[in-house]
């Protein structure tokens, strides 16, 4: 065994047997590399990565390939999900070099740590090639490695930074136009998504372009948002057996998954979903949130109410074979009910996925369409597909699982967090609420310290304040987002605890900027920021949100002008390409539009919070209850509820009842 037998990553514990002496990322394998001047192979990748089991079967289970590796390398090992900072620099680095990235990410770095070359999946052959080039290249040719490494690492050091902007612009609705309409080059708008193939789901782009329609009417958005959540929720890319979203389709009409499911794509789905709902009262969209929310308990919820990070893609050394099934097996399952099951599901003799002459299963038709074809009641349709769903589970069930990936991650239990209290929100079911409640008590007890510092990875009985700022920025998040639906205060009081540690550790005043990693944390070659929204949105936009939600809800002029600070900084770069900056463009909607302060004070302050959840105002915090210590609640509780709509500092008259509430809003 090597280094990795102590991990308590899983992907790192796969790599545990390797003949490759891996080293985890740390003290011993750094100053290794120095002590025996040798070169640094650094591969990074997660538990529910494909082709990295790929290139781990070619190339690490290999015992020649290991001996030249072990020869002229010291080999770190690196959890991406674990450790996303060190995954940031060489991830930064592999794009400098080849304006692409992904997963397996290997780098060669230096002794120091400096990179001076990398890529993804390698062959083999080709692999092993590149190591004996590249280890003679060193021993030849040192200065020409160290003239270039230090080329590479003031490319790193300055990759996606921002410049400072220090006046305040005015914001108007042509900004927000000129952004839009450069966005909307991209859309597909016969399958729905972005682009061509492979396609990624990219919840918040479709949250935000959905919040600009209904703000807007933009009539062109409000449809291709439609078709996007229906062709979604339609492909292959959607387990319609078990619930969740695998986490891309391979192709551009959501057929064929890339199988792995990742907490962080199901948890933001869920918020889009339940949010969808209330914007347009589709009875599609509750099924899926609730179908993914119990996917989620099923299969990635610790005894402690922990989220577990991922469902590998492969098992039995297959991708997807857990989930695709042939004509032949549908019929020995579901006997009289397979024709219809597979009409439903476009199951063919030959497979549906010729590559594998078998079947993964989608939707083409409505329920209400293809009941009519099949001279049917929708109900009866329902009913039949129903029973023959829980069928082909239980046969599924028998069948050798995907392997879990069971780390408790802060950062990602924060977007599942949220996203339970959004489904709260929207579709009013207590077992929602409830669930919320346990993972965020599981998140005090587990995850935060006595000093208000958060670790990043859960381990039983252990507290190290080792996180990164999207642990932060999304705990913080799903904190308020729980204030929301509950009114209880300990939430925020836990979030401005938060937001303060977040500010003091992370926070550049000089750049107006927060920097991903703590300036107690390890020092690696380069500090970066995480600027861009990516399928995750980026720790930077999240907390310029959350900053002006804590700044308005407690009165706090520091934490707006961060925001703003934060805000200004990004602006000019939204229109070049919207679906990367989509957090931002949340925020920047706000700013135009402004953002409702929604009062709620008295004894049935629940019943009126529920009235007002049921129509869709994007654009809106929520507080009150009965008692509260919020400097915006003062001297508003009476003898009965009432509702105050505030904005730029500024209440209307208190409303006795929800309709003349909206009618204020719907005034300014």
């Amino acid at each position: 065994m090597n280094h990795l037998a102590n991990s308590t990553s899983p992907y790192l514990l796969q790599h545990a047997n390797n003949p490759v002496n891996w080293y985890p990322w740390g003290t011993a394998a750094l100053q290794k590399a120095k002590d025996e001047n040798k070169l640094i192979l650094v591969s990074i990748g997660y538990s529910a990565c494909h082709w990295c089991h790929v290139m781990e079967h070619e190339s690490f289970e290999d015992e020649q390939v290991a001996a030249v590796m072990n020869e002229y390398f010291v080999c770190i090992k690196v959890d991406r999900e674990e450790r996303p900072d060190v995954d940031q620099v060489y991830m930064s680095a592999i794009q400098l070099m080849s304006g692409r990235g992904g997963w397996p990410l290997n780098c060669i770095c230096l002794p120091d740590q400096r990179p001076i070359y990398g890529g993804t999946y390698f062959r083999k052959n080709d692999w092993t090639s590149l190591l004996f080039n590249l280890a003679d290249f060193y021993k030849q040719k040192p200065e020409e490695a160290e003239e270039y490494a230090a080329r590479l690492t003031e490319g790193i050091q300055q990759y996606e930074s921002v410049a400072f902007v220090k006046e305040q612009p005015a914001y108007t609705k042509a900004d927000l136009e000129l952004i839009i309409t450069n966005w909307k080059k991209y859309f597909d708008k016969v399958e729905g998504g972005m682009g061509s193939s492979p396609k990624f789901p990219m919840p918040n782009n479709w949250q935000c372009l959905m919040r600009y329609a209904h703000l807007t009417g933009d009539d062109e958005i409000i449809e291709t948002v439609k078709l996007t959540l229906k062709k979604m929720a339609f492909g292959g890319i959607y387990d319609h057996v078990g619930g969740g979203f695998s986490r891309y389709a391979v192709d551009d009409h959501w057929h064929v998954p890339h199988f792995e499911k990742m907490l962080y794509d199901n948890a933001q789905l869920i918020s889009l979903y339940a949010e969808a709902y209330t914007w347009n009262p589709d009875a599609l969209y509750p099924k899926i949130a609730d179908e993914i929310i119990h996917f989620t308990l099923n299969e990635l919820t610790s005894p402690e109410y922990g989220f577990y990070s991922a469902l590998d893609a492969d098992s039995e050394g297959k991708e997807g074979k857990f989930y695709i099934f042939t004509k032949d097996e549908i019929d020995e399952i579901l006997g009289a009910d397979a024709d219809i099951f597979c009409i439903y599901f476009n199951i063919t003799a030959g497979g549906n996925w010729a590559e594998e002459h078998s079947n993964v299963f989608f939707r083409n038709e409505t329920d209400e369409a293809l009941a009519a074809k099949l001279g049917l009641t929708v109900e009866e349709l329902i009913t039949k597909i129903t029973s023959a769903k829980q069928k082909m589970l239980e046969a599924r069930s028998h069948r050798i699982r995907p392997g879990l990936d069971n780390k408790i991650l802060a950062s990602w239990n924060g977007l599942m967090l949220k996203g339970l209290c959004e489904a709260y929100r929207a579709f009013n079911k207590p077992e929602y609420l409830d669930t919320a409640l346990k993972n965020a008590e599981f998140i005090l007890d587990n995850l935060l310290n006595d000093a208000d510092r958060l670790s990043r990875v859960y381990k039983k009985g252990e507290k190290n304040s080792v996180a990164f700022l999207d642990d932060y920025a999304n705990i913080i998040d799903a904190f308020i987002a729980l204030y929301e639906v509950t009114f209880d205060e300990q939430w925020l009081t836990c979030s401005k605890k938060l937001a303060d540690q977040a500010i003091k550790h992370y926070y550049d005043t000089e750049k107006g900027i927060f920097h991903y990693t703590s300036a107690d944390d390890e020092e690696l070659i380069a500090r970066k920021s995480e600027i861009m929204d990516g399928v995750i949105p980026s720790s930077n936009s999240t907390m310029a949100r959350n900053l002006k939600k804590l700044g308005l809800l407690f009165d706090n002029d520091q934490y707006q002008e961060i925001s703003a600070q934060l805000l200004r900084n990004i602006v000019p770069h939204l229109a070049r390409y919207g679906s990367s900056y989509s957090n931002w463009i949340m925020l920047l909607m706000e700013e135009i539009f402004g953002l409702f302060e929604v009062a709620v004070t008295g004894d049935d302050f629940e019943r009126i919070r529920q009235e007002i959840e049921n129509n869709y105002i994007p654009n809106k915090i929520i507080l009150g209850g009965n008692k509260g210590s919020l400097p915006l609640l003062q001297d508003k509780f009476g003898v009965v509820t009432q509702i105050f709509i505030c904005k730029d500092k500024t209440c209307g008259l208190p409303a006795s009842n929800t309709a003349d509430a909206l009618k204020q809003m719907q005034a300014v």
